[in-house]
């Protein structure tokens, strides 16, 4: 297997697939976050700096019925100039003949960016044949989209196949696996992981594959109340997903036995309807009344979750403490962001896992004060709970 460093590039067309499903202004029609276009831009401009060309394959949403205005990348092509400081030219398509054409014409130093992969449906599929069309456009494979690597599609697993001496990750993919690794397999201890998000269900499989590996867990958002109902608590109005109460009782079991401490929320804000204007207390998070609903942490989960990352060596944080996007219910996961970046500034390496982390630690101007910023939510998700990611392995068969 090719390494992106030592590749000759000069002369070659790369075709680099990319995660530029980038979220948009709905008034503007302007894209609202750049953050994943420039993630790309040390490997793209490295590509041009020694003599490629290169030609972008990103995916764009989630199109059902074959190709949509909405759903085309035909709007953030003079983003992607912008931000490159390049030119990008754009093919209305991504098999068609014309983009065949312009693929084939390019000289070293330029770009191209392809259509929506997606508007085939034999991209989702992992179809071989489509993959093959899709190797036309290049003479090498690089893969930098970690954003989709957990998905088994033509683009980011087939497409490798047609590469065997010519397919390499890029500098953002071999970013994020490096410190994926670096938690997972050598993190100092103590080790922190931080799991929050609304549910149990979409959580489970990563909290118990850290159960071998953290030191502690700290757990928030609407999960919580799942597991104060497996204690026995009441809760109130709080998300609880019934069906996985007994899991809950597993887990907190399972922590006990394996010397593993499990810190849950002993307070929390709670509100007496889901709103930004409502009314709210804090209360026990094991004592909530009837009606009312737990939607952050508490003062007093604030200071005991600080302290214990205060202590650690190593932090994951993937979920947020509460529904952060109101101003209301933003205190928990504003001051456990404060209490990581903290910790960084005393040592510890930190490795925020993506989706509503990434975007908490944006929103309080924090990302350069962690030691990593994750551009992968579901692809570090599966990372973290022991799977394989089809995109990474397509690269080292």
């Amino acid at each position: 297997m090719s390494t992106f460093n030592n590749y000759a590039f000069a002369g070659k067309r790369a075709i680099v697939r990319v995660d530029f499903n980038v979220p948009m202004d709905k008034t503007t029609g302007l894209v609202s976050d750049d953050k994943r276009i420039r993630a790309a831009l040390p490997t793209i401009q490295q590509i041009l700096k020694n003599g490629g060309s290169v030609v972008l394959l990103s995916h764009f949403g989630r199109p059902k019925n074959g190709p949509e205005a909405i759903f085309s990348l035909a709007q953030i092509c003079a983003n992607v100039s912008e931000v490159l400081g390049v030119k990008v030219q754009f093919a209305a398509d991504c098999i068609s003949e014309e983009a065949f054409e312009k693929s084939k014409a390019l000289q070293p130093g330029e770009v191209l960016l392809l259509e929506n992969v997606r508007f085939y449906p034999e991209e989702t599929k992992g179809d071989h044949s489509f993959a093959e069309k899709l190797a036309k456009h290049g003479d090498c494979y690089v893969n930098d989209a970690f954003g989709a690597a957990h998905r088994a599609h033509a683009s980011t697993t087939q497409l490798a196949s047609f590469f065997p001496n010519d397919k390499m990750a890029g500098l953002l993919m071999n970013a994020e696996i490096e410190n994926a690794k670096k938690v997972l397999h050598n993190a100092e201890r103590p080790f922190t992981a931080i799991v929050g998000g609304a549910k149990v269900s979409d959580k489970v499989l990563i909290v118990e594959n850290l159960l071998q590996i953290a030191n502690h867990i700290i757990i928030g958002g609407g999960m919580a109340y799942t597991f104060y109902k497996a204690m026995g608590g009441q809760i109130g109005a709080s998300l609880c997903e019934e069906e996985r109460v007994d899991t809950c009782k597993e887990i907190l079991d399972r922590a006990r036995t394996m010397g593993v401490q499990i810190h849950l929320p002993e307070d929390a804000i709670v509100a007496d309807r889901f709103a930004a204007d409502a009314q709210t207390k804090i209360a026990n998070s094991g004592e909530i009344e009837a009606n009312w609903m737990g939607l952050d942490i508490g003062p007093k989960a604030i200071e005991t979750f600080r302290a214990v990352l205060l202590e650690s060596k190593t932090i994951l944080w993937n979920g947020p403490m509460g529904v952060f996007e109101i101003p209301a219910f933003e205190a928990g996961t504003k001051n456990i962001a404060l209490a990581v970046a903290e910790a960084t500034a005393k040592g510890a390496f930190s490795l925020i896992g993506g989706g509503d982390s990434a975007a908490a630690v944006q929103q309080f101007n924090l990302s350069s004060q962690v030691s990593y910023v994750s551009t992968g939510g579901g692809a570090l998700l599966e990372y973290f709970e022991g799977k394989t990611l089809p995109g990474v392995e397509a690269l080292e068969a």
